[in-house]
């Protein structure tokens, strides 16, 4: 067994609940503490010197660090092709994000684009990509594919996305994403949801690719009753959902409280119905703001979210079009700041309540069991971390236990 420390103070999440609004003074802050590990998992947390007597080798920190769980960072989409800057002149110019759909640029844009990309280019760009993230904490990253939209490129994504995983430190979860928007060469949603149910998820479950199926459930999208046909179809097969929810319009809440999904994502237009429907199940209410950032648009209600009871994750949305800055860390600070969301919810809602939309249930805490994913910052004082908005990056990250950066 191994003795990690001793750290000025490690922020445990230990004992916090899984829904609802948390106070700050709810906090486990272990001072001057230290975390035993062996083969990846947490063997017990607590006051450095009382550990030290169980443990068979030490490995010091400098002086004056803050440990927390690794991030986990619930929704991304960062395998993709090209770029979307001409995307982002259009709207800081006046374009909406649907008129520019509409239009044929956005997904659209970002399909064409990938479709030409080389898988092992795909997997270069991502690998750089999953770098960063690692880089700046996250030790856990869902990745969804959606930027193929036909058979053979969405297995090329899915692929690259695989790949990528299994090179990596980094835990890497794929979500199918075929259901982004209907491509070009079809005209009718429904014909092209049930080819890919058809075509596409007998090949995800064979080659071992994905065992979660997202749908964009939107007027330009998907609309509500073939997006209930082709989930419906995915959770018979024994696929997990998830749903790109209210982020114009709102439905998609209803869909994915009515058939059980992991979480919604997104969240922007939902009302009080929504969120009293969200609170009075198991789903998890995703956040995305730099999907606001980006877009230039309000936040998801997140104090409302959390005033209700439900369980609210934070995650980056990072993609080549509305959410292009993936950093999860000044994301989840600046909207906290502006949507009064304290840094007890804050973390939680980038650690186990981000794990569990991803029904991962074995880590984002410090406590006995979990792996041991965390990081460490160089601060006396956890609350630096979110006063600084992101700025305060991590100097010490492990994962399943072993340093990766120093």
């Amino acid at each position: 067994m191994r003795l990690i420390g001793p750290f000025e103070q490690i922020v445990t999440l230990a004992g916090l609940p899984i829904k609802g609004a948390i106070k700050d003074q709810e906090l486990q802050v272990i001072e001057k503490g230290g975390i035993i590990v062996e083969d990846g998992i947490i063997v017990e947390v607590g006051e450095f010197r009382a550990l030290g007597v169980n443990a068979r080798e030490i490995e010091p920190v400098p002086k004056g660090m803050v440990l927390i769980p690794g991030l986990v960072d619930s929704h991304t989409h960062i395998c993709y092709g090209g770029s979307r800057a001409g995307d982002y002149a259009l709207k800081v110019s006046g374009a909406t994000y649907q008129n520019i759909l509409a239009a044929g640029g956005g997904i659209h844009d970002s399909v064409g684009k990938t479709r030409k990309t080389k898988q092992e280019d795909l997997e270069t760009s991502m690998q750089s990509r999953v770098n960063r993230h690692l880089s700046e904490g996250v030790t856990t990253i869902e990745v969804k594919s959606g930027y193929g939209l036909s058979v053979d490129s969405e297995i090329k994504m899915l692929e690259a996305i695989k790949n990528v995983g299994e090179s990596s430190p980094v835990d890497i979860i794929p979500t199918c994403l075929a259901a982004h928007v209907v491509p070009g060469e079809y005209t009718n949603a429904l014909a092209y949801s049930k080819m890919i149910v058809n075509e596409l998820f007998p090949l995800l479950q064979q080659k071992k690719l994905a065992n979660r199926i997202d749908v964009f459930v939107e007027e330009n999208a998907f609309s509500m009753e073939v997006s209930r046909e082709y989930l419906s179809a995915a959770r018979a097969m024994g696929f997990d959902l998830t749903i790109h929810a209210d982020q114009f319009s709102i439905g998609g809440t209803d869909l994915a409280v009515e058939l059980g999904a992991l979480s919604a994502d997104h969240l922007e237009a939902s009302t009080d119905r929504e969120i009293e429907l969200l609170a009075k199940s198991d789903v998890v209410g995703t956040v995305l703001p730099g999907a606001s950032l980006g877009l230039g648009m309000h936040y998801a209600p997140a104090r409302k979210l959390l005033d209700a009871g439900v369980c609210m994750a934070i995650a980056t949305d990072w993609n080549p079009g509305s959410a292009p800055m993936g950093d999860l860390l000044l994301q989840a600070s600046i909207m906290g700041a502006s949507e009064k969301v304290s840094i007890a919810e804050t973390l939680a809602g980038i650690t186990f309540r981000a794990a569990k939309a991803l029904n991962l249930n074995d880590r984002g805490k410090l406590e006995a069991g979990k792996l041991a994913d965390f990081i460490a910052f160089d601060t006396s004082d956890y609350r630096e971390i979110f006063y600084n908005q992101g700025k305060l990056k991590p100097s010490m990250i492990w994962k399943d236990g072993q340093l990766l950066k120093d």
